[in-house]
């Protein structure tokens, strides 16, 4: 019956798609569901970007005072909008609405959804869309943004609810009291991997950010824990489809803990490769980037027996996950979407004071999600058993 009443709610979506401008869909029964789209916000005005600075500048300064005297009224429903840098985040744009929507129609309560598309992350783009997002009276924004967009609305400072479900509170810039964190704690993940690692410690890492950064953080931690230890990185470029200059005749990493902080089609490429080679690591460790079904079905079993993945998507509703798959969303394996949808609940708790579906401590303005880890096996992943608690 549930799924039937959501079908019913959603079809609409699933036919047509959520179009440009404004979109109403309303069920002849409870709730009554209004999901609103606004154009990009630069399309109204073309701003010029300018190079972000520590300070405002003049017209930062004229742009937050304007934000401060926007109205502001204390909401008495659920209303939520979307900020979606759609350029940057891709398919993450239209995923995390639709985690969102997901939620949102499998509960007996009216709300609002409005997505505000925005150019870039810039401090012009931001701030006008803040403005009139306060302007339509919404008093909850879920911010899809990355670390640029997060450390811009800090300097925004808007004084209503955001939640970033992409970034996690250590890296934030701001103490806000009206700023929350979704992100999973690839450091927390790191230091309960390290734990099983033995040297020496190898760390393939891409060309991105978040992967040379959470590499330096894994080295420089492992040094702390294991003094004796050492630890080589190796990045691994996008195009790169073979690691025979670093693998082949290496003596040095042979029997040897391997980390990957790489995306999962790079991984499974690495992981075959070490079998290829006769590498004999000892262990495989990843954080949260690697929990996917993908790997399972894209390696052979060999190549990935000895590996130990942390994962932080912990909780699963069934009624949450089949009504994501109607969307055809995915909440289970994609950490995006599932912190997205663990926002969402927290919003709606508290609006509407009910329960929250996921029982997940939030501290310091902090979703802090439990930590597991995990083993591929044939088909799925299984926990994680060890027969001692450290390789050192």
């Amino acid at each position: 019956m549930i799924k039937k009443q959501l079908l019913f709610i959603l079809l609409p979506f699933l036919l047509f798609g959520a179009p440009e401008g404004e979109t109403k869909a309303k069920a002849d029964t409870k709730p009554n569901i209004v999901i609103k789209r606004v154009g990009n916000i630069s399309q109204q005005k073309k701003l010029p970007e300018t190079k972000q600075e520590t300070k405002l500048t003049e017209s930062e300064q004229k742009l937050n005072i304007n934000l401060l005297e926007s109205k502001s009224k204390v909401c008495s429903s659920l209303k939520i909008a979307m900020l979606l840098p759609y350029k940057k985040i891709g398919r993450y744009a239209s995923s995390t609405t639709n985690a969102s929507l997901a939620y949102l129609v499998s509960k007996n309560r009216p709300f609002e959804l409005k997505v505000y598309k925005i150019e870039n992350e810039s401090f012009e783009e931001i701030s006008k869309a803040f403005k009139k997002i306060k302007d339509d009276d919404f008093c909850y924004v879920v911010a899809t943004l990355t670390q640029e967009g997060a450390d811009v609305v800090a300097k925004v400072n808007p004084d209503i609810t955001v939640y970033f479900p992409a970034i996690n509170k250590k890296d934030a810039t701001s103490n806000s009291k009206y700023l929350y964190y979704g992100g999973i704690d690839y450091r927390a993940q790191s230091d309960m991997l390290l734990k099983y690692a033995k040297s020496p410690l190898i760390i393939f890492h891409d060309e991105s950010s978040v992967g040379k950064k959470l590499s330096f953080y894994q080295e420089k931690k492992n040094g702390e824990l294991y003094k004796k230890s050492t630890t080589t990185q190796y990045l691994v470029p996008e195009k790169t489809t073979a690691l025979d200059k670093q693998l082949s005749n290496n003596r040095s990493i042979h029997n040897s803990s391997v980390i990957l902080n790489t995306p999962i089609v790079k991984s499974g490429m690495i992981v075959s490769q070490l079998t290829l080679f006769n590498t004999d690591a000892v262990n495989i460790l990843s954080t949260q980037t690697n929990y996917n079904p993908l790997l399972l079905s894209m390696t052979q079993y060999q190549d990935i027996k000895d590996m130990i993945i942390a994962n932080s998507i912990t909780q699963s509703r069934d009624v949450l996950i089949e009504t994501n798959a109607l969307l055809d969303n995915d909440i289970l394996y994609d950490w995006i979407n599932y912190t997205t949808t663990v926002g969402v609940d927290f919003i709606y708790n508290t609006v509407y004071k009910e329960d929250r579906e996921y029982d997940i401590d939030v501290i310091n303005n902090q979703i802090v999600y439990p930590i597991e880890l995990l083993q591929p096996s044939f088909t799925t992943f299984k926990p994680f058993i060890s027969d001692i608690k450290e390789i050192q």
